[in-house]
Formats: structure tokens, C-alpha cells, sequence
């Protein structure tokens, strides 16, 4: 939001776009106050529906875009969890889908007008990460008991150097939960900031030029970031599942 100030100059506030306020009112939002983030998740959800439900309720021989979108979706995704967490993953691919899912709506959802980037907050992105991180770790102990833990156990290493690394690998594993969360939260905060700084030096004629192609351009990109972003997030749970499955090194 720009906003001019007595003296002619321009003061500008990127990340205002982050502000959480409540859809009514003006009050303090606590944590039952329907809010501007809980409209756009709700809406990515809604999305979801009308895309893996509307979309593909006739189950067409030919299929028309929409389902033909669903289902490049739904086999994407399929092939990854397969392909990086094996056949025993497959069982856990509708989370995994319904997590990519939600992220891809909700990324591109705050790329329209006057919308809100829910996963530009670490809350909502945190929520999903520890969701994996205890979902995963309950499993591997589920499924091998003790024997989990073999998977800070690096057998193939020497000897010597098998308790340092153990300990590394401890440290990175309860890491997972934080660059999980912070890598997509970052990524989409900075590229939404970035089109609001140059949004801003629209208004000066001399380099609106300038700065709509600028504006382009990160457009451009964050579109591509905002599939990559989901992706990533997808295929590195697949990965802690894998480790879940197989902790042997």
C-alpha cells in the first residue's frame, strides 16, 4: 500500500500485504477470529474440491480440460511418491497429494489482485511441516521399533566416526521441521515483497516502463516459484517418508 505523504513523497510498505486482520471488524484477532487467512485457505480448499470432485465427477473416456488437469495432477504426484518413497509409500500418496495440493492452490490463489499468500506465514507453513516431521517419526517407530534409530546410524561410515555423525544426523533430523517450513515461507514472502517494491515506483512516470516490466517479469516468476515451492515441499516429504520406510543406511 502506498500512500502519499504531506510533502509529496511516496511512502511505501511492502509487507503490509502480511498484516492477518479479521474478515469483521477491526478488533484484536485471536485464535477463533475468522480472518483473512482462514477465507484463503478456505478458498484453496474449495478449489481442491472443484478440481479432484466437480472436475472429475463424469470420469469421461475423453476427457474435458478440467479433468484432464486433475488427472495429470493425480499421476504426477503418484509417479513421485513412487518413484522417490517406493512402493510401500504409495499407500500415503492421497496426504501427500492433498498437502501438494493445498499448496499449489494457495500459492496461486496469492497471486491474484487483492489476495492473501497464506503460505507466506510461518504458521500455516510450520502447521504442515510438524505435521510431517511427527506423521513420519511415529511411523518409522511404528513400523521398526527401536530400529528406527538405526537410520542416525551410519554402518558404512568408520568407526570412529559413527558417534559424530550420529549426532549430526540427530541435529539434522529435528532441523527438518524448521527448513521445511521456513524454505517455503521465505520463498513466497520475498517474491510477493519484491512486486510490491516495484509496484511502487509504477507511479513515478520517468520509470513506470521500468517498472512494469519488472513487475513482468517477477510475475513471470513467481508463478514458476509457486509450483516449484509446492513440489519441493511435496517431494522432500516423500523423502522423509522414504526414510520412515527404510531407515537402514
Amino acid at each position: 500500500m502506498a500512500e502519499e505523504k504531506s510533502e509529496g513523497g511516496l511512502v511505501f510498505h511492502p509487507m503490509d500485504q502480511f498484516i492477518v486482520k479479521p474478515l469483521f471488524g477491526d478488533g484484536p484477532v485471536s485464535w477463533y477470529t475468522p480472518t483473512n487467512v482462514t477465507l484463503w485457505m478456505g478458498l484453496a480448499v474449495l478449489a481442491i474440491i472443484a478440481l479432484m470432485v466437480l472436475g472429475t465427477r463424469g470420469r469421461a473416456i475423453v476427457p474435458s480440460r478440467v479433468q484432464s488437469i486433475a488427472e495429470l495432477a493425480y499421476g504426477f504426484v503418484y509417479k513421485m511418491v513412487e518413484d522417490v518413497a517406493g512402493k510401500d509409500g504409495v499407500k500415503y500418496f492421497p496426504y501427500i497429494m492433498t498437502l501438494f495440493l493445498f499448496i499449489v492452490f494457495a500459492n496461486f490463489l496469492g497471486l491474484l489482485p487483492m489476495s492473501f499468500t497464506t503460505t507466506s506465514h510461518i504458521a500455516v507453513t510450520a502447521v504442515m511441516a510438524m505435521a510431517v516431521f511427527l506423521a513420519v517419526t511415529i511411523l518409522g517407530f511404528v513400523k521398526h521399533g527401536a530400529g528406527f534409530l538405526s537410520l542416525f546410524w551410519i554402518s558404512s561410515a568408520p568407526l570412529v566416526l559413527r558417534p559424530i555423525l550420529a549426532v549430526i544426523e540427530i541435529i539434522s533430523y529435528f532441523v527438518r521441521p524448521v527448513s521445511h517450513s521456513i524454505r517455503l515461507a521465505g520463498n513466497m514472502m520475498a517474491g510477493h515483497a519484491v512486486i510490491k517494491v516495484f509496484a511502487a515506483f509504477a507511479a513515478l512516470l520517468a520509470i513506470a516502463p521500468l517498472s512494469i516490466l519488472a513487475i513482468t517479469a517477477i510475475y513471470a516468476l513467481e508463478v514458476l516459484v509457486s509450483f516449484i515451492q509446492a513440489y519441493v515441499f511435496a517431494i522432500l516429504t516423500c523423502v522423509y517418508l522414504k526414510d520412515a520406510l527404510h531407515p537402514h543406511h
